[in-house]
């Protein structure tokens, strides 16, 4: 039996990519009708209960037409001029688009480094959250005018399906200048097929992954199976689809052609065996009214840690056990060794009196633990 794709209207939180070639004319520069009908998509989802997170490609295509640079090849320092100046363009567009349908936006600068290294990954983890919480459509690219191996090297498939595994999201859409994954390059090889649906990607699915690059954009097919590799790991669907239609989520809803990666389990499932497989840093022994409050599925609060062990710093994995040291779970810290003894024992509402500063909320929140 055939397996089923994923229904788009019926995602809880969706990121979708933009590429560069679908937001920018090289004669006309950038394509406002066309924002405009994914301002709609995104209002229409929103409307539909979905959170939504835009990780769009752009701003050196922006920036090189204000500035008049060549379309050819371009230096590292023109790249990063022409990122600097096309980044507001870009963050004022979206802000202009969405702003008619009431929903605020925030810019997101990051690079694959900060969804990679723990801390940053708890940064913008929460940065994200939090904006997701307040109502607001998080516009995510990566940071140009910094990250000179992303600009050389980089792409924006990747990073959507860092963000979204990430951020939870149990869908991500490529909006591209290709349909889908196809056997062979289409453009090559009129024999190529599409596919409907990928269960597994196995060696002979990345085998076909051509390098189909528009004269815009850098991610071929090969960063998108790439792309879709992270997103199913995070139990995270993932779609390909031409995106150049007015409404391209409606479109998607309606059945336009495109191919669906279908995930092992959901994003909550993958985050907990991607925390489990992790080496500790160091231990917390809890009380035991800590373990019957971890039992009924509640967070870590300082006042349940009757002793801290090992050097770990925040973001790191700690073990997590009963009062005999037993194990009971492992998560991520939210604070460093050093400051998880200070407040061990202690009242949420002490934490800032005893730190100097405000708290991070529980030592170990519940999302960040396998138990």
């Amino acid at each position: 039996m055939a397996a089923l794709s994923p229904d788009v209207a019926g995602a809880r939180r969706l990121v979708v990519k933009i590429g560069s070639a679908l937001l920018v004319d090289r004669e006309r520069g950038l394509k406002i009708d066309w924002l405009k009908g994914l301002a709609e998509d995104v209002a229409a989802a929103r409307a539909r209960g979905t959170q939504v997170i835009l990780v769009s490609s752009g701003s050196i295509a922006l920036g090189r037409g204000a500035l008049g640079l060549p379309w050819g090849a371009l230096t590292l320092d023109q790249s990063q001029a022409a990122a600097a100046v096309g980044q507001i363009r870009l963050a004022r567009a979206y802000e202009e688009v969405l702003a008619p349908h009431g929903i605020p936006t925030g810019q997101v600068l990051v690079t694959l480094e900060d969804t990679e290294d723990r801390r940053r990954y708890l940064n913008s983890r929460a940065t994200m959250e939090t904006l997701l919480s307040l109502g607001v459509v998080p516009i995510v690219n990566e940071n140009d005018t910094v990250a000179t191996d992303e600009i050389r090297f980089g792409d924006n498939d990747r990073l959507a399906a860092q963000i979204a595994v990430t951020i939870g999201a149990d869908q991500l859409v490529l909006l591209s200048d290709v349909d889908g994954f196809y056997s062979a390059n289409p453009k090559e090889d009129p024999s190529a097929t599409r596919f409907e649906v990928v269960e597994r990607i196995t060696p002979a699915i990345e085998a076909m992954a051509g390098d189909p690059v528009s004269g815009l954009s850098k991610g071929g097919m090969k960063t998108k199976l790439l792309a879709a590799k992270t997103s199913v790991a995070g139990g995270c669907a993932m779609a390909i689809m031409e995106g150049s239609v007015l409404r391209p989520l409606s479109a998607l809803a309606g059945g336009a052609n495109r191919t669906w990666f279908l995930p092992d389990g959901d994003p909550q499932a993958a985050r907990k065996r991607w925390i489990a497989a992790m080496k500790p840093r160091g231990e917390l022994r809890l009380d035991a009214g800590a373990v019957a409050a971890l039992s009924a599925g509640k967070s870590l609060l300082a006042a349940g840690v009757i002793a801290v062990t090992g050097r770990f710093g925040r973001g790191d994995p700690v073990a997590i056990l009963g009062p005999d040291g037993e194990a009971l779970a492992k998560g991520l810290v939210r604070y460093s060794a050093t400051e998880a003894q200070a407040i061990a024992g202690r009242r949420s509402g002490d934490i800032e009196a005893i730190l100097g500063y405000a708290g991070r909320g529980p030592v170990v929140h519940r999302d960040d633990m396998a138990l």
